[in-house]
């Protein structure tokens, strides 16, 4: 595996590790820190922040690692994130929290570079396992900061925030240190695609996509994706205690587990189901496998057969990176920065979306059946299904030859 994969790899995993850190005393500090203002209205406000800051700056941001190099935009972004974690251990007021999450929105290129990189280095017909390998290293780290949250937690609120910033400064040592520079040799194009028409100029990203054919049904798609993977932060909980009178360690049992399949998943099988299926059977078959699942939750009667059910759950982990492949190879070698940057700005805008809709759908649904939330979710794998079935894709004799 070449060095600066590796580097990029390591840099997802502790960042990774570095959000799930902070992600269980968020609220607490929150708390802390509003003077009796309504916590959960805040630390959705600092999340709205966060997420529309990173909608607007990381098309920019990965355009700028097409033009200037994916090394320096890396590194601006890891130094945003630690910056903003020191000062949420640090801060003594609430506008500093708010202050420390827009610099880690505006600089947030880290996993659109990280994504480039992964492009830049590897061959086409590699790219679905690389790509899963790159979901399961940031899936793991999100499993292990939580716990190690909750632990240092134990010992001091602001202690899981300061380590944070110790854990990004090393990354961002590291990447000083270790990581060369992957942008393809040459000037990057500037100017060569006319926009679509009706675009307006002043708005890059749109243009951008305008621009290359084939490349709106890949980003509805996976903004249909991002937004599905939503509902489970957003509703999991709830339903689990409607459903099954679960408690909270039974809740975060079943998420450990869930997240340990998907991780296995992603690290094991998609290049694999590439190469045997092609890209569009593999995004097929986890859309199935995770539709069949959400199946059997919407209709069960008893908390052991969600259990059960988690390994096929976790097929749904095996598509993501083959559409990640397939979209890549859409965008020249110059542009990869600007595309993953553009993929992030759809992610973030999800991230924005799907959480008030959803959150709506289920108290909607709550009363007479939780469980209808995950058929509004196999309702949209399906939309997805739909669009996925009218893309170009590389077969599996195309994957094994690239």
């Amino acid at each position: 595996m070449p060095r600066s994969l590796l580097i990029a790899l390591a840099a997802v995993g502790l960042d990774a590790v570095g959000i799930g850190l902070v992600f269980p005393l968020l609220p607490r500090l929150v708390a802390v820190l509003g003077s009796g203002v309504d916590a959960a209205l805040l630390l959705g406000l600092l999340t709205a922040l966060y997420a529309a800051m990173q909608f607007v700056f990381a098309p920019l941001l990965g355009a700028a690692s097409d033009r200037i190099g994916r090394r320096p935009v890396l590194l601006v972004s890891l130094a945003g994130a630690s910056l903003n974690y020191l000062v949420m251990a640090l801060a003594p007021q609430l506008w500093l929290l708010f202050a420390g999450r827009a610099i880690a929105g505006l600089t947030s290129a880290n996993m659109a570079v990280a994504t480039a990189i992964i492009a830049d280095v590897t061959p086409e017909d590699e790219r679905t396992r690389r790509f899963g390998q790159f979901n399961a290293v940031f899936g793991a780290g999100f499993i292990v900061g939580p716990v190690l949250g909750g632990l240092l937690g134990e010992h001091g609120l602001r202690l899981p925030f300061l380590a944070a910033a110790l854990l990004s400064g090393g990354n961002l040592l590291l990447a000083v240190l270790m990581l060369p520079e992957t942008r393809p040799a040459g000037r990057p194009p500037r100017g060569r695609a006319a926009p679509g028409r009706g675009v307006p100029a002043r708005l890059p990203p749109l243009r951008f996509i305008a621009s290359i054919e084939g490349l709106r049904p890949i980003l509805l798609t996976i903004f249909v994706l991002a937004a599905t993977g939503e509902v489970y932060g957003t509703c999991w909980a709830l339903w689990g205690s409607d459903a099954f009178h679960w408690d909270g360690l039974r809740v975060g049992l079943s998420l450990g587990a869930f997240g340990i399949c998907q991780t296995l998943a992603q690290a094991l099988l998609p290049g694999p189901a590439a190469a045997r299926l092609g890209e569009r059977g593999a995004i097929l078959t986890g859309l199935a496998g995770a539709g069949l699942a959400l199946l059997v939750m919407a209709f069960a009667r008893q908390g052991w057969m969600i259990f059960a059910i988690l390994p096929i759950f976790a097929l749904g982990g095996i598509g993501v990176p083959a559409l990640q492949a397939l979209a890549s190879r859409k965008v020249d070698a110059e542009r990869q920065g600007q595309f993953q940057g553009v993929v992030a700005s759809v992610v973030s805008l999800a991230s924005i979306v799907a959480p008030l809709a959803f959150s709506a759908l289920y108290f909607l649904v709550r009363p007479a059946w939780p469980g209808a939330i995950w058929l509004v979710v196999i309702v949209l794998y399906a939309l997805a299904a739909a669009v996925v079935l009218r893309l170009g894709f590389a077969g599996p004799e195309r994957s094994a030859r690239a």
